[in-house]
């Protein structure tokens, strides 16, 4: 089995209540209008949503994967996205915990967790073989920090321009 794989974690603060922070955290329209290389965000009628992401990959090129999510977490503190029973090669995982500071300040844990499965590594790419699952791992990482941290960012702006 060939695998890649990425994962982010971070906790940050923002200065707003925690109820406009989680109504951020949960429209996914957000991710698509602030997080880089995120094409489309679409739910279907059972709930189901598909995020499709554009990575480009030194060497191997652009690749352009569709993630199946269902969501397993939905409470006042917790949101929480992980991959569709029926998903079989592109996982990913997203949670946002949110802790209330104050009125006006509120943290933030979020986890993103992104694994590309494949049986071998020319189903993923024909240079794959070539570059290996550590390379690629490591500028799929490079990739997924850069995207979630300019969309932090942004969701910085959005979130506390607000008040």
């Amino acid at each position: 089995m060939f695998r890649i794989k990425a994962i982010y974690q971070e906790q940050f603060e923002f200065d707003a209540g925690i109820d406009r922070v989680r109504e951020f955290f949960s429209e996914l329209r957000n991710f698509v209008e602030l997080m880089p290389n995120i094409e489309s965000i679409k739910k279907d009628a059972n709930g189901v949503i598909r995020w499709v992401v554009r990575a480009d990959i030194p060497v191997v090129g652009a690749l352009r994967e569709g993630f199946l999510l269902e969501q397993t977490e939905n409470e006042p503190d917790r949101i929480e996205w992980s991959p569709a029973k029926v998903e079989q090669k592109n996982y990913m995982r997203y949670a946002a915990s949110f802790i209330e500071e104050s009125a006006t300040k509120t943290i933030v844990k979020m986890t993103q967790q992104v694994e590309l499965r494949r049986q071998n590594a020319k189903d993923l790419h024909r240079l794959a073989s070539l570059v290996g699952e550590n390379k690629i791992s490591t500028e799929m990482q490079k990739r997924v920090n850069e995207m979630i941290k300019t969309f932090l960012k942004r969701a910085r702006t959005r979130i506390e321009g607000l008040k």
